[in-house]
């Protein structure tokens, strides 16, 4: 199995799972990507969309989570786009956040940073 299915296979073994919760930002991020690179139509985005929301927990980016954003930028050196998921993980009280691009096993009060492409020894 080449890399690109290994990382298919575990992100659909992951979202698969009970309790998912997605921030709108995440959301953004999908759809920007979707439309650009996989040349997605709006009508495509709009049910991807609908199928978020039927089948996960989806949080908001609020004013109070902007705020805290910033406190974690200050606190652990995230870029803009990571603290605002960040944030919303642990307004939404997740402990775990999955993430190929951030730090693997930061830990951010009760919220844990894990790379689920990582290779297990």
């Amino acid at each position: 199995m080449d890399i690109t299915s290994a990382k298919r296979n575990q992100a659909l073994q992951i979202l698969g799972g009970a309790d998912i919760t997605l921030s709108t930002q995440v959301i953004n991020e999908v759809c920007c990507n979707l439309l650009r690179k996989a040349s997605y139509t709006e009508s495509e985005i709009q049910q991807t969309v609908i199928n978020f929301q039927t089948l996960y927990r989806i949080l908001p980016i609020t004013a109070e989570i902007i705020r805290q954003a910033s406190v974690l930028r200050d606190t652990y050196s995230l870029s803009y786009w990571d603290s605002l998921i960040c944030a919303t993980a642990a307004d939404g009280h997740c402990s775990i956040l999955y993430s190929e691009d951030m730090q693997n096993g930061l830990h951010i009060d009760n919220l844990t940073i894990i790379n689920p492409f990582l290779i297990q020894p």
